[in-house]
């Protein structure tokens, strides 16, 4: 029996918002200059490609929760699937990658607030941003699902607002001169830099996709668990078609030359309309967005450790919990490393710290790896089942691979590596030690 059957109040819809403001962060918002730097016109078939991955491993990870919703979710079924070894690594390597990544998340934040406020530090930034996100963690898991609801249909609104905007600019009807514009072919290479910039936005745009694994930890508050698969269907294909139409309007607008990685490619393309609300507006899209997501990233690791409590994989202490059913042990522990990697994305050199987030986003595909994994043994039977299980893995392993063709992106991976041995060792010496 599920451990969380006391709280069923999702319905699927509500699923798919909270999903929306899971997944649209900055990654899309800005991260995905990158890419769009690198591929050019590619960067299409890239979204596409893996919008049609994350679809099959989020169909993986639901119907896992469909047949047994589990509050440790993809790791407990990783743990049910390969035994106590798979259990306790798969959710160490995800409780560290989204602890890894938060510091980049709450520097992203206080750089956006700092185009307001200037003459601000940084650090006030990032702790206030700290603060709140813990606040609301500490009130609770329906206060998470309500605010990513909300988050979650401003950011796609935002997705279509842009849209609009920039439909009107390429028909002529925004701004002085508009209609004089040159506007850019994007379709005219496909694969430009003979295929490689697709093969080097391909991880990234997977990044895109990055918090399907959330949802597969709040499907168990579902009615009916057995929607979880609808709950991402939808979802899925509206956000592909929204990412690959909203990235065709920037490369049709603007020239892959303009697009910078430290601007967001949404608001490079309308700066030059010179519309004076846009980069404010964009700004605020920015914060929400990547707000949101670190609260749904602190919720998925407070959870998660919770789960390698209560399951002897960390301290039983960690599984204790309070008035408001919040395990004060486990958001202790989430708040002082919350606190390290402040301190860590404030002292470590650039660079150093880009191989750091790097080797985090490669190891939450490692955890969507072991879904698809977990998902053959327990519940796929139908030769449909396999095939996309394989499609999906081949998908993820050729992004992965685009790694080795980036200098950043290729110590990274080095990097990512050196946490799963790490982990591995743990995991060996503690199954040596329930032997003995």
């Amino acid at each position: 029996m599920s451990k969380c059957t006391n709280q069923t109040n999702l319905s699927w819809w509500q699923l798919s918002f909270i999903g929306v403001g899971c997944i649209i962060g900055t990654g899309y918002f800005l991260g995905s200059a990158i890419p769009i730097q690198k591929a050019g016109s590619s960067v299409l078939i890239a979204y596409l490609v893996a919008g049609i991955g994350t679809w099959m491993v989020f169909q993986a990870l639901a119907k896992l929760t469909a047949n047994h919703p589990e509050k440790g979710s993809f790791r407990t079924y990783a743990k049910q699937a390969y035994g106590s070894w798979a259990g306790f690594s798969n959710g160490w390597v995800y409780w560290s990658a989204e602890m890894l990544i938060m510091g980049s998340q709450l520097t992203a934040l206080a750089l956006f607030a700092q185009f307001w406020f200037p003459q601000i530090p940084l650090w006030i930034f990032t702790a206030g941003f700290a603060c709140l996100g813990l606040v609301i963690i500490l009130m609770g898991v329906q206060k998470v699902e309500q605010m990513e609801n909300v988050f979650g249909v401003m950011k796609a609104a935002a997705i279509v607002m842009f849209i609009i905007i920039a439909g009107a600019a390429m028909f002529g009807w925004l701004g002085d001169g508009a209609s004089e514009r040159v506007l850019q072919a994007p379709i005219r290479e496909v694969l430009p830099h003979d295929g490689k910039g697709l093969w080097l936005a391909l991880l990234f745009a997977f990044y895109g996709f990055g918090g399907i694994e959330v949802m597969g930890l709040m499907a168990q508050e579902l009615k009916d668990p057995k929607e979880a698969p609808k709950s991402g269907n939808i979802m899925l294909m509206i956000l592909t078609i929204l990412y690959i139409l909203s990235f065709y309007l920037v490369l049709k607008l603007v020239s892959v030359s303009w697009i910078s990685p430290n601007e967001s490619p949404f608001l490079t393309a309308l700066n030059q309309y010179n519309i004076p609300w846009v980069p404010h507006v964009f700004n605020s899209i920015l914060i929400i967005a990547g707000f949101s997501t670190m609260v749904a990233s602190l919720y998925a690791v407070t959870t998660m450790l919770v789960a390698l409590a209560e399951e002897g994989d960390a301290p039983r202490i960690f599984a204790k919990k309070g008035k408001r059913k919040v395990p004060l042990p486990a958001f202790g522990l989430t708040t002082l490393v919350v606190v390290f990697s402040i301190a860590i994305a404030m002292l470590l050199p650039d660079k150093l710290f880009e191989y750091v987030t790097t080797a985090a986003g490669l190891m939450l595909l490692y955890t969507w790896i072991f879904i698809l994994a977990s998902f053959h043994k327990l519940i796929s039977k139908s030769a449909l089942d396999l095939t996309q299980s394989i499609i999906a893995l081949l998908l993820i392993l050729f992004a992965i691979s685009g790694t080795l063709l980036d200098q950043v992106s290729r110590v990274g991976f080095f990097v990512s590596l050196i946490f799963i041995l790490f982990i591995a060792g743990a995991a060996f010496i503690k199954e040596k030690r329930v032997k003995v």
